[in-house]
C-alpha cells in the first residue's frame, strides 16, 4: 500500500479537472490520506507543498491495454507483421520467461509508465509466471489490473501453444486468490483469453464464468489482423466478435484491444452490448495491422480508451506518442476537426477509467477520488510560448514524457523532478540486461542474437551490477523507500 498518511499541497498549478463539467482553472489542490480532498483549495500548509507554476496538474493517464511481460524484448522484434512478429520472437520469448526474468519485465516497463505520467495499466501477461509481475506492481507501487493469458488451443501460423483448459483457469483462480485487491486495491486481477484464436470453447466457459462470478474485467484481442480476422471467419464462419459474443463473453465488463477489422454488424454488436475498446495506434501502425475506425465508433457512442501496447511492437510505453498518434492518423479521412485534443486527452484520462469500471475510484480531479495525479511541466522550448495555447491542445500536440515532473499513485509521490523514489535506475536496467542475456541463452536462436553487435551492452560488465543472484524487489528500489 502506498506510504499515504500524510498530506500534500499542490499550489499555483492550472487544474486539468477532466471532470464532467470539462473545468480548467488556476488553483491548487489537496491531498491527504490518499485521496483527493479539496480541487480549488484554499490551504496554505501540508505535510508537503509542490509548487506547481508553470505546471498543468490533470489525473494520471490510463493504459487499458499493454504487456508488461515483453518490455524485456524491445527492439528485438522490428519491421515485420503480426504473424511473423508472434512466431519468430515474442510466443519463443515469452516461452522462455521465468519468474525472474518476467520479474524484471515488469519493473522495466513499471518505471517507464510512472515516470511518463501513466498512473494506471490493464496488463496481459503470458500463460506462466505471472506472479513476478505482481511482485513488481506491489512492491513499485503502480496501479494495475492484470492477468495471465488464457489459451488451451495451438495457433497455426504463429506456432502458439498454451496450458490445458484445466490449467489454464486453475492459474486464473489461483492468481485472483493470492493477488487480487492487494496493495489496498493497487492490484487487481482479470480474465485474459489472448483471443478468439488460441480459447477452445471450454477454456472460454469456464474463464466467463468465473469472470461473473467474481465481478471481474474480460481483456481480449480482437480483430488484430486481417489475414488471422479471416481464417477465423473461414473455420468458423464468424467474426472476432461474433465467436465472443456467441460464448457469451460481450458484456459491459469486456474490453477488447485492436478491434480494426470488424463488420459493420460487429460494431453493432460492441455497441449493444457496452463492449470497450481499447485502441493502439503506434502498434497497429507499426505492425501494419491497419486503422481503428475510432471517429466513427465515438460518434456512435462506443467507449475507446488508449493502450501502448508490448514494448517490441512500439517500443515505448509512453502516453504522449499514443495521443497524438491517435488524433492525427484519423484526420486525413474523418476531417481536422474529428479526434479533437479534449475527446483523445479524455480517452486517456477518464475514457480509460471507464473501460475499467473504475471512473469513480480515479480519472479525474474530483473530491473523494484516489489521489492518481500527474504534474506536467509547460516551460519547455517545444511548447512554448504557453499563454495563449489552449492546454488540452498542448498536451496532446506538443508535450512529450520529458514534460512529467511529479507523478502521484494512490498519494505517494513516486517520481519527482525527474527522479523515483522507489526505483533505482541503474539497477533495475542492469538487472534487466542480466536476466534478457540469460533469458536468449533459454532460446533456440538466441544464441545468434546474443553474437550480434547490438547485444554488446549486455557484456559490458559496468552494467550487469546486480545481476549475477536471483531478482528479488529490493534489487531496483532504493534505499530511502525501506
Amino acid at each position: 500500500m502506498g506510504q499515504q498518511s500524510g498530506s500534500i499541497l499542490i499550489k499555483n498549478g492550472l487544474l486539468v479537472t477532466m471532470d464532467q463539467q470539462k473545468r480548467v482553472f488556476y488553483g491548487s489542490l489537496y491531498i491527504e490520506d490518499g485521496l483527493l480532498h479539496e480541487v480549488g483549495s484554499q490551504r496554505e500548509q501540508a505535510d508537503e507543498v509542490i509548487d506547481a507554476e508553470n505546471m498543468a496538474v490533470l489525473p494520471g493517464f490510463i493504459q487499458t491495454h499493454i504487456h508488461l511481460c515483453q518490455v524485456l524484448f524491445r527492439g528485438l522484434a522490428d519491421d515485420t507483421d503480426v504473424v511473423d512478429w508472434l512466431k519468430q520472437r515474442i510466443w519463443p520469448f515469452e516461452s522462455a520467461h521465468v519468474e525472474d526474468s518476467i520479474n524484471a519485465s515488469a519493473w522495466l516497463g513499471i518505471a517507464e509508465l510512472v515516470g511518463s505520467g501513466t498512473t494506471t495499466a490493464l496488463s496481459m501477461e503470458t500463460t506462466r509466471h505471472t506472479d513476478g509481475v505482481c511482485d513488481a506492481v506491489l512492491a513499485s507501487g503502480f496501479r494495475c489490473i492484470c492477468g495471465n493469458a488464457m489459451m488451451d488451443v495451438t495457433e497455426p501460423g504463429t506456432e502458439m501453444r498454451g496450458l490445458s483448459a484445466e490449467d489454464s483457469i486453475a492459474e486464473t483462480r489461483r492468481l485472483h486468490r493470492l493477488w487480487h485487491e492487494k496493495g489496498g486495491g493497487l492490484l487487481k486481477t482479470a480474465v485474459m483469453p489472448r483471443g478468439a484464436r488460441n480459447c477452445s470453447p471450454a477454456l472460454v466457459e469456464m474463464g466467463r464464468r468465473f469472470a461473473i462470478d467474481n465481478g471481474l474485467i474480460v481483456h481480449t484481442h480482437v480483430s488484430e489482423n486481417g489475414p488471422l480476422s479471416a481464417r477465423l471467419k473461414r473455420e468458423t464462419g464468424l467474426g472476432d466478435i461474433e465467436l465472443l459474443d456467441r460464448q457469451g463473453l460481450c458484456g459491459e465488463n469486456l474490453v477488447v484491444a485492436h478491434a480494426i477489422h470488424m463488420t459493420n454488424e460487429e460494431t453493432r454488436t460492441v455497441l449493444e452490448k457496452g463492449v470497450k475498446i481499447a485502441h493502439c495506434p503506434s502498434a497497429n501502425m507499426k505492425l501494419a495491422s491497419g486503422f481503428c475506425a475510432v471517429p466513427e465508433m465515438l460518434e456512435k457512442g462506443i467507449f475507446v480508451s488508449l493502450g501502448a501496447d508490448g514494448a517490441p511492437c512500439n517500443n515505448n510505453l509512453d502516453m504522449f506518442n499514443e495521443m497524438r498518434l491517435a488524433s492525427l492518423i484519423h484526420k486525413p479521412r474523418s476531417g481536422p476537426v474529428s479526434m479533437d485534443a479534449y475527446t483523445v486527452l479524455e480517452m486517456a484520462t477518464i475514457g480509460g477509467a471507464r473501460a475499467l469500471g473504475i471512473d469513480s475510484e480515479v480519472g479525474s480531479l474530483e473530491p473523494g477520488k484516489k489521489a492518481d495525479v500527474i504534474l506536467l511541466r509547460r516551460d519547455g522550448l517545444h511548447t512554448g510560448p504557453s499563454l495563449c495555447a489552449p492546454i488540452h491542445s498542448q498536451i496532446v500536440y506538443s508535450m512529450k514524457s520529458c514534460d512529467v515532473d511529479t507523478t502521484i499513485i494512490d498519494g505517494e509521490i513516486l517520481y519527482r523532478h525527474g527522479k523515483f523514489t522507489r526505483i533505482d535506475e541503474k539497477k533495475l536496467l542492469a538487472a534487466a540486461a542480466g536476466q534478457l542475456e540469460k533469458l536468449l541463452a533459454r532460446v533456440p536462436f538466441g544464441r545468434r542474437l546474443l553474437n550480434s553487435s547490438a547485444c554488446d551492452i549486455l557484456r559490458d560488465n559496468d552494467n550487469r551490477i546486480g545481476c549475477e543472484n536471483g531478482l528479488s524487489q529490493s534489487h531496483f528500489m532504493r534505499e530511502s523507500a525501506f
